[in-house]
């Protein structure tokens, strides 16, 4: 830098250092890079074009004056346009620096009068909060003030002498109230929040979850489920329930259980001494006391049924041992943590006056050894389920053979079993039997279904179900001349070949077909109340249609399962309404051929969101109803 402004000291010596005022417009020209010497330039340059356009010679230019370059000197028309032009530029400059001016008061002005707004606003702000403050200091000058914890003070309610606490509520007049009043204005004011919240309209998703489980509701609802429904509700204010019927109390159970409240608080509203039958369908929040609780306060204790009891141990089936002495009936889902010495002990203490056990989902425990000691040490068992137990083999089937007392049996064995060992189970036990489940035993073939053809005669409820190996015939021959009288309840779902190379199956049909159906529903429609045939896909429409034509009448069908059956539509749903005049619930999933149809009042129709844009609807027997019969006629003719 000192390099530079010896340059320029230097210069200004040279020129003898001369330094002046600069006017607006030579500022104008320095800001924009304009130079005198670029305008003399520029107009020389045009007049030289003009005059070698025009063919006119010009004055000569001046002699060379040693520094390369020659002047003119423009003529007094030349010099005013340029005036004029440079005058025009320094205007326009002008214009626009007022504008910018203009602009930056205005903004400046807009920011001052916001500034003094605000200022105004806080300034009578504080002055409302100074009368506030005022008034409250002035109010509190002549207000009592609150006594500290440890002293005494009378209730502001009910004029009784206490002693006050840090926990001390406030009563409605600013004074202290004591522990029991506190507890009333709590209630209350909790009663209050209640009652001004808003009603809360039953959702759709919970209406489809009531037609699911085969609830529906048709008008005002009972007295009875209100009371129920508003005990839920209020379930920590209850303190006992008192004498209500068994029915009702395992009602309030299963509700409990399905929201979640059943805890070891709401436990003993459901432990009475005289009573004989305890049933939780909803154990997961109880621990391993809690279910001493049910033994300690239950002593004559006969049917013990826990659902889901994930911490039942051993040490409760010991204190179970010896506080239950009448114990004939036990039902256990989920008792994994419950060993297999304690459950031989159990059989052996229980011995001949066990009558029931049914367990399901157990994994690690009770394998066959526990099974062979039950049918040792209880002869007498009549009801027998096992579903799930994973450690269950063939050898627990063989020793199940030799109850012959049992009256109700159901199975579910993991473990691959063959067809000759459940022959033999039922050729021993089968002739008591009155309700038989037997759940995806693969290989039970045809001669399963003859053993219970041959063996069973006093069934009222036949389960069999998840097989791919029994064929048509053998179903149509197992209803055809039995001796056994109409089921009650059937359950054939998903009796089908499975093989995705062939998805017709093969020519001989494997499952419940139209023989079988046939048969079935002419041995056991009269009394049939319950029929399950879900993916049977071998039914064809004209079995369907003949089945349920609207002129044979099953007068005890309430509930009836025909989901994917692609063979069902319109017109055989049509004639199921009339064909059975007790139906209350139709589940037909995947059934897309059944579109519109009217339905009748009380029946619940699930599974077919397009039969007039709602899967429940309500009706009387209509036209629509008998026109579907009559095009069902002309078809089958």
């Amino acid at each position: 830098m000192s390099n530079r402004r010896a340059r320029n000291n230097g210069a200004n010596r040279g020129t003898g250092g001369i330094r002046g005022p600069h006017s607006a417009l030579t500022d104008f020209l320095a800001a924009n890079n304009i130079s005198a010497a670029q305008i003399r330039d520029s107009y020389l340059q045009r007049v030289q074009q003009a005059e070698q356009q025009g063919g006119q010679e010009g004055d000569e230019a001046a002699p060379d004056n040693g520094e390369g370059s020659s002047n003119q000197v423009p003529t007094a028309e030349e010099q005013e346009a340029e005036e004029n032009a440079v005058a025009e530029a320094v205007e326009r400059s002008r214009k626009r620096k007022r504008n910018q001016e203009d602009a930056i008061a205005k903004v400046k002005k807009g920011k001052q009068d916001k500034k003094k707004a605000a200022a105004k606003k806080k300034r009578d702000s504080d002055d409302e909060d100074l009368d506030e403050d005022y008034d409250d200091a002035l109010g509190n000058m002549y207000k009592k003030s609150k006594p500290l914890p440890g002293q005494l003070e009378n209730c502001e309610i009910c004029s009784k002498r206490f002693t006050v606490t840090p926990y001390s509520k406030t009563g409605p007049e600013g004074g202290l109230v004591c522990t029991p009043c506190g507890k009333e204005l709590a209630k209350e004011s909790k009663a209050t929040e209640k009652a001004n919240k808003p009603a809360v309209r039953k959702t759709r998703r919970k209406l489809e979850s009531n037609r699911l489980d085969g609830i529906a509701t048709h008008g005002a609802k009972s007295l009875q489920q209100l009371c129920i429904e508003k005990i839920v509700q209020h379930h920590q204010d209850v303190e006992e329930f008192g004498e209500l019927p068994d029915s009702i109390i395992n009602r309030l159970c299963e509700i409990f259980s399905k929201k979640r409240v059943l805890t070891p608080q709401t436990l003993k509203l459901f432990l009475r001494a005289d009573l004989k039958t305890v049933a939780i369908h909803e154990c997961a929040y109880l621990e391993c006391e809690d279910y001493e609780h049910i033994f300690a306060f239950v002593p004559h204790i006969e049917k013990l049924a826990l659902r889901n009891c994930c911490q039942f141990k051993d040490r409760c089936v010991e204190y179970m041992l010896e506080k239950a002495p009448r114990l004939k009936h036990i039902q256990l889902y989920a008792a994994n943590l419950v060993t297999n010495d304690v459950w031989i002990k159990t059989f052996s203490v229980l011995g001949k006056q066990l009558e029931t056990l049914k367990l399901e989902w157990l994994d690690a425990a009770f394998d066959d050894d526990a099974v062979a000691a039950m049918v040792g040490y209880c002869p007498n068992m009549s009801r027998l389920k096992f579903k799930r137990c994973r450690q269950l083999g063939i050898a627990a089937i063989d020793a199940i053979a030799h109850l012959t007392n049992l009256q109700h049996l159901s199975l579910q064995i993991s473990q691959e079993v063959a067809g000759e060992r459940i022959v033999n189970l039922i050729g021993n036990v089968g002739a008591n039997l009155q309700t038989l489940s037997l759940e995806r035993f693969l290989d039970a073939g045809d001669d399963v279904l003859d053993a219970i053809h041959d063996q069973c005669r006093s069934l009222s409820k036949l389960r069999f179900t998840e097989n791919d190996y029994a064929t048509d015939a053998a179903f149509a021959a197992l209803f055809t001349g039995w001796a056994n009288p109409p089921l009650c309840f059937i359950d054939v779902n998903s009796n089908r070949d499975i093989d995705n190379g062939n998805p017709e199956g093969p020519e001989e049909v494997i499952g419940l077909g139209d023989a079988g159906f046939v048969a079935m529903m002419e041995h056991s429609g009269s009394k049939l109340h319950t029929l399950d045939i879900a993916s049977c896909r071998h039914i064809s429409f004209a079995t369907f249609s003949t089945v349920f034509d609207g002129k044979k009448k099953y007068p005890c069908l309430e509930e009836l399962n025909v989901s994917f059956c692609t063979t069902v539509d319109t017109i055989v749903v049509a004639g199921i309404f009339k064909s059975c005049p007790k139906l209350k619930k139709l589940v037909a999933f995947s059934c897309f051929g059944i579109e519109d149809i009217i339905v009748p009042a009380g029946i619940v129709l699930i599974g077919v969101p397009k039969a007039q844009d709602a899967i429940e609807q309500f009706g009387e027997w209509g036209v629509d109803v008998n026109m579907a019969l009559g095009k069902m006629v002309h078809v089958v003719a």
